[in-house]
């Protein structure tokens, strides 16, 4: 982790009508040149180092949710090879900088442009989807905030393969050492997007694996539709916004959801809805059913989709396996004994900033219960739509 560590600005005299974060050097390597993006988390910046790429997220640190810190712990602790990779976090002059691996466009990028996407690409990402959910979801984390925006492709050789990110909103869902779920109870707010919320998470629960995969069927059937039935309700307010989109997705039913589209579909969205707070998804199921639409379809994972070009097609030649690049098909048994000190120490860390959070939040709020987790914290910091 890079501490304290004042940025440096390369050039003093960039016009003002510029963003006057570019240009600037932080840690004393990654030069920013390109704003990639922002929201109610910050912002995203292309940064340069010794003729590499990086993303550079920042936050001002005056920020009370510290959702960087969060995120990059995650991250870390996460560290797969569907998770983008963390080079550094740490504090620079009035930020806190996280530099990861540069990604290409988002799925929402991609949609935008194309509108809809076909029946082979939609399950090609799902299968992709339900096992980066799966390989989080053992590490004991929920993810808490799918949506298009946070999947996005990777670069070059790797243009194939899908990566899940910004976990600011993630939490652990269990103990990972009894591994026994936290209590399922009612919340103040909603945590994540509207949209694609499940409907548990609309109605301000505690959210579990099945919140993550029900996402996912919303996020699919956009894909297909184009549109969800929520979508562009007239509301008055934020509160009213979400009211009205819980009650249109509780009165959508799954044949309404899903008609027109192969079965499969449905029964993923039915299986997703129906399963319990504690309930232990079937992932395999839910993969079968993607490979399953491509049989019918006479197709294979051969991971073009409708975005692939000839170009990216010639990029993917230097991968000597398809399987073992774009697959997270789980650890054996030997690797899983060599991490097993690691996985403690970064349970350990995750346990140490939900804490800091606790204390944070108990000198704003005297009425705060003294052990209760980072979550209220987080959870005060609800995403549009």
């Amino acid at each position: 982790m890079e501490n304290n560590e004042e940025y440096s600005d390369d050039n003093d005299n960039k016009s003002s009508n510029k963003d006057p974060i570019i240009g600037k050097t932080f840690f004393s390597k990654y030069k920013v040149v390109k704003k990639l993006g922002e929201g109610s988390f910050g912002k995203v910046y292309k940064a340069e180092y010794n003729g590499e790429n990086y993303a550079l997220k920042m936050e001002f640190k005056s920020k009370e949710q510290g959702l960087l810190e969060v995120e990059a712990t995650i991250m870390t602790y996460l560290k797969g090879p569907n998770i983008p990779h963390i080079k550094s976090f740490g504090y620079s002059g009035d930020f806190n900088v996280l530099v990861m691996q540069l990604l290409d466009k988002s799925l929402e990028d991609l949609i935008n442009k194309y509108l809809t996407f076909s029946i082979k690409t939609t399950a090609m990402l799902g299968y992709q989807m339900v096992t980066i959910l799966q390989y989080i979801h053992d590490r004991h984390i929920i993810h808490r905030d799918i949506k298009p925006d946070n999947f996005v492709m990777g670069s070059k050789e790797d243009n194939a393969k899908l990566y899940l990110l910004d976990f600011g909103l993630a939490k652990k869902y269990r103990s990972s050492r009894t591994l026994a779920q936290y209590p399922y109870i009612k919340k103040k707010k909603l945590t994540g997007t509207a949209r694609y919320a499940s409907i548990h998470a609309l109605e301000a629960y505690e959210q579990s694996r099945r919140d993550d995969l029900e996402s996912v069927g919303y996020v699919l059937m956009y894909f297909l539709r184009g549109n969800l039935p929520w979508q562009g309700l007239k509301v008055r307010s934020k509160d009213d916004r979400y009211k009205k989109i819980l009650e249109k997705k509780k009165a959508t039913t799954t044949e309404e959801l899903c008609k027109d589209f192969p079965q499969e579909f449905f029964d993923y969205v039915d299986y997703t809805r129906n399963l319990g707070y504690e309930d232990n998804p079937d992932y395999d199921y839910l993969r079968e059913k993607f490979l399953n639409v491509l049989k019918d379809l006479n197709e294979e994972m051969d991971y073009i989709y409708d975005w692939t070009t000839s170009s990216d097609l010639k990029k993917r030649k230097n991968k000597k396996n398809k399987e073992e690049v774009y697959e997270i098909e789980g650890e054996n048994e030997e690797k899983k004994n060599e991490e097993k000190d690691l996985e403690s120490n970064n349970n350990d860390q995750i346990d140490m900033i939900n804490n800091r959070q606790i204390k944070r939040h108990e000198t704003e709020e005297i009425n705060s219960e003294r052990n209760k987790n980072y979550e209220d914290k987080v959870e005060s910091v609800c995403c549009t739509m």
